[in-house]
């Protein structure tokens, strides 16, 4: 199942058709995409039984974050061995590096990001996990069954912003308006032949920066949900960023960052895309 929205509108989406979620259930569920998992169990029951084939075309251009509004973001860091070595740290034991991304800088798939003057503007190609149940000390062999979905995002980061003063800014220098696109929608994990191992890239200007596959995370989804829930409560509708594989410009020698007119390409297999223009 994939879920979206559209134009402001909770939908359930058929290769190019769309089903208006309020409309079809009769008012059952309302037409607001984040408060859907709050209910996410019965509406996993009323969706598998929907005829998908009453939708209708839409405009790709009209889709936007499909968890617009999440109470909570965590973003994972140094979550690739690679990853981790080309930023200079070891591999993360325990617990990885948690931050968030500020809320306001959640965008939908397709954007036009202002680079922040003077900065050093990085990629960061991940794979984001939505909550659908609330997870509180939950085992390993559960995790899975606490998440709704897999969508694309892009942990876009400042580097000059993320290092600055006497201690990091991770979550300010990743939080720059639109500096959190997701989409193009939600995939629930029975989509998937394995959802554990999905490959995933970004490119600049057609020129592949990242490419690795998420069976590569030291840490994987129902890992971080046991680790994640042992400390706090995960809720419904939360976002969890999982981390980037090697490839940013902040790894490279010489280094390199976005400039105005990139346009970076963001995939994951099984779920779809995310383009960003920088000005």
């Amino acid at each position: 199942m994939r879920i979206g929205n559209l134009a402001g509108r909770l939908v359930l989406l058929d290769g190019d058709r769309a089903v208006d979620v309020e409309a079809a259930s009769g008012g059952r569920f309302g037409p607001d995409p984040q408060a859907v998992y709050a209910e996410w169990d019965a509406f996993r029951a009323w969706a598998s039984a929907v005829d998908l084939g009453g939708g209708a075309g839409f405009d790709p251009a009209e889709l936007g974050a499909p968890v617009p509004a999440p109470r909570q973001v965590f973003a994972i860091g140094l979550n690739y061995r690679d990853h981790a070595a080309e930023s200079g740290y070891d591999a993360p034991d325990g617990l990885p590096p948690v931050f968030t991304k500020f809320a306001t800088s959640i965008t939908g798939p397709v954007t036009e990001v202002a680079l922040p003057p003077g900065g050093h503007t990085d990629w960061e190609v991940e794979l984001v996990a939505v909550i659908g149940r609330r997870a509180r000390n939950v085992p390993e062999d559960e995790g899975w069954d606490h998440v709704a979905g897999l969508t694309v995002g892009q942990d876009i980061s400042e580097r000059i912003s993320q290092m600055a003063g006497p201690a990091p800014q991770f979550s300010l220098g990743k939080s720059f308006p639109g500096f959190a696109p997701t989409g193009p929608w939600v995939v629930t994990p029975d989509e998937f032949a394995d959802p554990g191992d999905l490959e995933l890239s970004s490119a600049i200007n057609g020129e592949e920066v990242q490419k690795a596959r998420t069976r590569e995370l030291i840490f994987s989804v129902p890992l971080l949900v046991a680790r994640l829930s042992a400390v706090l409560p995960l809720l419904p509708g939360d976002l969890v960023f999982t981390g980037t594989p090697a490839g940013v410009g902040l790894g490279r020698a010489p280094q390199r960052w976005l400039a105005p007119g990139d346009e970076l390409v963001s995939r994951i297999e099984g779920i779809g895309e995310l383009r960003q223009r920088f000005v």
